[in-house]
């Protein structure tokens, strides 16, 4: 539609300019011709070298007796007539009227052309909107989904804010049922929750739900480079929608718009600012607001201003959070609705084994399996595809292009080994679901550990655990190969710890030293919530720095401690990495107790996770989220 428009444009301007070459080419009778001074023309004409003229106006055009024609201006002396007539010249005269109108066209299209063109430009620096002079409009969409329509049946794995807007819905389908108990509609509803977790998906089912019309935009349309075209496509946007009352307007990434006022450039004069309060006046001014159900949503509530928030405006702030392991398998049931699965495919082991996914990661999860199967030519997804697929989203697709020498890949099962026993030995970790020393991603080797569970918080134990897991890697290098060829593979192990043992001291109070203080800044948050920056002293921070190396040095010590003891185990499933290259959790338990795996029917992959154990994938390595574990204790490629 937009390419159309753009080619109409052209061509009538194509047409323009035709029209008007053809006026002034065809305008003068004459057909114009060379340039002549008025005296020479006087002089032609008591020579009698003059056969016709036509005047127009001031301008004289003619045909000379040799057939050249010539133009040139008349003063107004009036004695001009009388030396034509005098030489017998053939004289015919224009209408002014016509000659007054070739000079405004001559005077005004190039103008209004000119102008054309920049109103054209105009209207492409604004997106298009609603034409060059409609950039101060709302550009809220109308949804009108006759095919691909979403309803609640879509949305899986977020009950309760499900619960939340169903209330909504069934208000603006039966408001009575409401209001002769004194129950007003809800004036707003902020939905707040990580990225992928289905806040859109939930807004287009409201739409599918309520038969009502629903508008929707994004928080960034409102800002334009112009100061008070925000504002002023608020306005725009709350008139259309009161004129289609009931009805539900809907904005995405809401934070684009709503950050707190006073802390950029500009002060109240900002763009920005303007625009918000001119959001604020519109959801709860002096001006009702009656049937227009403001949805909004953003995963950084932190930064909202507290005027937006306030009952009145957002009445209520709905949290959709990743699922549970319930809601994981409802989520998956909705996305392989159009995948055809195998009988062996079930989807309670494959939900129970990834923790921390939204419902994004699990529809990416889906939809690999199921590439994965087309890749293979197979009719069916089957549950080999969606292990492939876990591996490839969770720890990376596998770089068995990448040369490796036998030294590093001895280097590299000894470093996994080192990981998989600690994680094995130490009080509290989760279950150790798969090791492999086959490249993946950014890391030469992984070592993947699965929480039994979801988890709600960590304890003291298990943040230790972890941290005697994580240097597992580097003090298995330092056994084998001597501290003199210990390697930069354990890096992002070190990282790890590192923010574990900092977070543990200066955030969840888990130092006697330092007591139940939140000493972190901003920049150090390990729950990624961002703060004010917190200020302290030389000697509190050499205090954390004490206690956060204490904790790594007794992790360090643990793991050395437990691969000694167990040094024959180590021994002997670094070797079985070397041979297998990747290995389950049941698989590592065989390997230690010396038992010979059976692999006459392998496929090139592992056998599948056993969905008795509840083995389930922690969040993706490195990406740090409450109640999911850090990492997989990867061992990373040395710098060039």
């Amino acid at each position: 539609m937009g390419n159309a428009k753009n080619l109409a444009f052209w061509a009538i301007l194509i047409l323009l300019l035709v029209t008007l070459f053809s006026v002034f080419q065809d305008g003068s009778p004459a057909g114009g011709g060379a340039s002549m001074s008025y005296t020479q023309f006087l002089d032609r004409v008591e020579q009698g070298d003059i056969s016709s003229v036509v005047i127009d106006g001031e301008t004289v055009s003619g045909r000379a007796s040799n057939g050249e024609r010539f133009q040139t201006i008349q003063p107004n002396d009036g004695t001009l007539m009388e030396a034509l007539r005098a030489a017998g010249v053939d004289v015919r005269v224009e209408p002014q009227e016509r000659g007054g109108l070739l000079s405004t066209l001559g005077f005004w299209l190039p103008m209004l052309i000119i102008f054309g063109i920049w109103i054209f430009f105009l209207n492409r620096m604004q997106g298009g909107g609603r034409g060059a002079m409609g950039f101060g409009k709302s550009r809220a969409k109308l949804l009108t989904e006759r095919t691909g329509k979403v309803t609640f049946d879509d949305v899986a794995g977020i009950d309760e804010a499900k619960e939340e807007l169903e209330e909504i819905v069934e208000f603006l389908r039966d408001p009575q049922k409401y209001s002769r108990l004194g129950g007003k509609i809800p004036k707003g509803a902020l939905l707040v929750g990580p990225p992928g977790t289905g806040k859109t998906l939930l807004a287009r089912a409201i739409a599918g739900e309520a038969g009502v019309p629903f508008f929707t935009i994004s928080g960034s349309d409102f800002v334009e480079m112009f100061v008070g075209v925000g504002a002023s496509r608020v306005r725009d946007m709350f008139e259309q929608a009161k004129k289609n009352a009931p009805c539900i307007v809907f904005i995405d990434e809401i934070d684009a718009v709503g950050r707190h006022r006073g802390v950029g450039y500009g002060g109240g004069n900002d763009e920005r600012e303007q625009t918000l309060n001119q959001l604020l006046v519109e959801m709860d001014g002096f001006e009702a607001n009656e049937g227009v159900i403001l949805i909004a949503a953003t995963n950084r509530p932190d930064v909202l201003d507290p005027a937006l928030l306030r009952p009145g405006r957002f009445d209520r702030q709905v949290t959709v959070p990743n699922p549970d392991v319930g809601g994981r398998e409802k989520i998956l049931a909705v996305h392989a609705r159009k995948v055809p699965l195998a009988p062996n495919v079930d989807l309670k082991v494959i939900a129970r084994g990834t923790p921390g996914f939204s419902g994004a990661d699990l529809a990416n999860l889906v939809n690999e399996a199921a590439l994965t199967a087309a890749r293979a030519d197979k009719r069916l997804v089957t549950m080999e595809d969606f292990e492939r697929a876990k591996d490839k989203v969770m720890m990376g697709a596998e770089r068995r292009s990448l040369i490796m020498t036998e030294d590093e890949k001895k280097l590299t099962a000894y470093h996994e080994a080192g990981h998989a026993i600690v994680g094995m030995n130490v009080p509290d970790h989760d279950p150790i679901h798969k090791a492999t020393i086959i490249p993946r991603g950014r890391a030469l080797g992984l070592v993947l550990s699965l929480p039994e569970r979801d988890h709600l918080s960590i304890s003291y134990r298990k943040y230790k655990s972890k941290i005697a897991m994580a240097m597992g890697g580097k003090v298995a290098e330092e056994l084998t190969f001597g501290p003199d060829n210990v390697t930069s593979g354990a890096t992002s192990d070190i990282q790890q710890v590192s923010k574990i043992a900092r977070a543990m001291v200066t955030q969840f109070g888990m130092s006697e030293k330092l007591g139940n203080v939140d000493y972190a800044d901003q920049r150090d948050s390990f729950l990624g919530v961002y703060g004010g920056q917190v200020s302290i002293s030389t000697d509190t921070q050499r205090a954390i720095e004490e206690e956060v190396k204490s904790l790594i040095d007794e992790g360090y010590e643990t793991a050395k401690r437990i691969l000694t003891e167990k040094h024959d185990e180590f021994v002997r499933l670094a070797e079985g990495l070397l041979e297998y290259e990747t290995l389950t959790g049941d698989e590592i338990r065989k390997v230690i107790a010396g038992e010979k795996l059976d692999r006459s029917d392998d496929s090139g992959l592992p056998p599948a996770a056993p969905g008795d154990g509840g083995r389930t994938a922690v969040p993706k390595a490195g990406k740090p989220k409450r109640g999911g574990g850090l990492g997989d204790g990867g061992m990373e490629p040395q710098p060039n």
